[in-house]
């Protein structure tokens, strides 16, 4: 069985790769939502967010079963049983191809009347968002069918290659809006056609990688009923928070659409955007810290599995704490600098998307944790009904005439109320320490961020806005949050190991 020690040097590595993957993307990103914003227009922009969206929400159907093969798959690797993983990735495939035959017949006939009677697009741009649709539902059939290729990798914890492919994903992605910018004629359609051909060259490589470095990555016609029960009775009960997740985001984003128009839709979109520049700090460190998590509970390790929870909790918020401070104070010239024209509505979104996002990230690792147990049937039913509020609250206060920004606050208050339900089922099974949790973790991020507040906030009231106080109160902002997160964030153990961090670092710099 492999050491702590072997663990968290696995941890490290893949983290590297997976930040590698993330300074990347997070370039091409910005290029890319920039070009095409100015490629398309406002309208066009809102069209292709909302249309994409409208997509995505048949992902519920997919996304509880793509979590439930993760997470049998991962869970297989930790008993050592590879026998049992070739029978789990058939079956999962044998799934998804059923699952896109149903995806395909659902968005054709509920997603096509959807669009064309319901949703508030003009008229003269209805056959550009039927493209969209259309292309749209290419694209996720495909993605669909390359979940089990992409959930083998992460499981190994071969982050390098997903990496790599992920970077090829974004830099097609640049290189299609590039070529759209200079297109005269319809650059919605145009778009949505091109979308394709990267998804199809990533599905490729990712048979062919798998298929070369995982012998259990090679489909054989079986049948196990006993699986085919498991993995659906999962999937089944996940389906409830699954489709909560994309009623949150989706789901509220059609309503926006239906009260507001596309131009809204262009705002959110842009702050969804900057919000998952920003969030894949995170999620680089979850997606290699995850395995380990469902890895210790397979092995029976559950106190090495607690103290990785509350490490990686913390680890988390602070990396994403440190990095959104500084972006929700000076939001606005950031926009200015990189989209030149700004939406109306897109300031106040992002900085919202931003504080949720801070809200939701300390339950990571514990609904990694309840995944990991596969007891999720009464836990689905009340974490996912809980989240299921955000959609009809939602739709209810944009009809009385709040400003469509309520939608992220209600969000916000949720995401706190599903918090407290996650800590009381972990706590009945897994023997989870709640208070400690509490204490130590969630106060303790609390205080952490109200202190990392105070210099920059002294920044944004005594000087001028500018590019002067854009650059002063982003450094001093991270150093301040830092040195706070330093000395009152950590325990006396993890400033020991950031300081054997830094020193390694130090070390490698003088003999480089």
């Amino acid at each position: 069985m492999p050491t702590s020690g072997t663990n968290t040097r696995r941890i490290a590595k893949n983290v590297g790769f997976l930040y590698m993957r993330m300074l990347v993307m997070m370039v091409i990103s910005f290029i890319t939502t920039r070009v095409m914003l100015r490629a398309l227009g406002v309208d066009n922009y809102g069209i292709n967010n909302v249309v994409g969206g409208l997509v995505s929400m048949f992902s519920m159907l997919s996304a509880s079963l793509s979590g439930a093969v993760s997470r049998f798959f991962t869970f297989g690797l930790g008993k050592g049983d590879m026998k049992h993983l070739r029978v789990v990735f058939s079956t999962s495939i044998n799934i998804h191809i059923v699952l896109a035959v149903i995806v395909l017949v659902a968005i054709e006939t509920v997603g096509v009347w959807f669009l064309n009677h319901r949703m508030v697009i003009a008229p003269d741009r209805l056959g550009a968002a039927n493209w969209v649709l259309q292309c749209s539902t290419i694209v996720f059939a495909i993605n669909l069918l390359s979940v089990p290729y992409r959930a083998a990798i992460i499981a190994h914890e071969r982050m390098s290659a997903f990496a790599y492919l992920t970077i090829f994903d974004a830099t097609a992605k640049l290189l299609i809006v590039c070529a759209i910018y200079f297109y005269g004629g319809d650059k919605l359609k145009l778009l949505a056609v091109l979308n394709i051909i990267p998804t199809l060259i990533a599905q490729v490589i990712y048979w062919g990688y798998c298929k070369r470095n995982f012998v259990e990555c090679r489909y054989v016609c079986v049948y196990d009923k006993k699986l085919f029960g498991e993995i659906f009775s999962f999937a089944g009960w996940s389906f409830i928070g699954n489709t909560a997740g994309l009623m949150k985001n989706e789901g509220v984003n059609v309503v926006i659409n239906t009260f507001t128009g596309a131009a809204v839709n262009a705002a959110r979109g842009i702050a969804m955007q900057v919000n998952g520049v920003v969030m894949q700090f995170i999620s680089n460190f979850t997606m290699a810290l995850n395995p380990q998590i469902i890895k210790d509970y397979a092995a029976g390790q559950l106190e090495r599995m607690h103290k990785l929870m509350f490490q990686g909790t913390k680890l988390s918020y602070y990396i994403f704490m440190i990095l959104s401070i500084p972006v929700i104070f000076e939001i606005e010239t950031f926009l200015h600098v990189w989209l030149g024209e700004v939406p109306a509505h897109t300031v106040l979104f992002t900085r919202l998307v931003l504080v949720l996002s801070l809200a939701e990230i300390v339950s990571h690792t514990l609904i990694t944790a309840q995944t990991a147990t596969g007891k999720i049937k009464v836990y689905q039913m009340v974490v996912g009904g809980i989240l299921l509020l955000n959609l009809p609250v939602s739709y209810l206060l944009l009809r009385w005439g709040w400003f469509p920004e309520v939608t992220v606050i209600v969000a916000i208050i949720i995401s706190q109320l599903c918090l407290v339900a996650r800590l009381w089922f972990l706590r009945r099974m897994i023997d989870f320490p709640v208070r400690k949790f509490v204490v130590k973790v969630y106060c303790n991020v609390l205080v952490v961020t109200l202190l990392s507040l105070i210099v920059p906030t002294v920044c944004y009231l005594l000087m001028p806005a500018g590019l002067v106080r854009f650059f002063v109160l982003c450094s001093l902002s991270v150093f301040s949050s830092a040195v706070v997160i330093y000395f009152v964030g950590c325990n006396r153990e993890e400033r020991v190991l950031i300081g054997k961090a830094i020193r390694s670092v130090i070390a490698k710099f003088r003999r480089g």
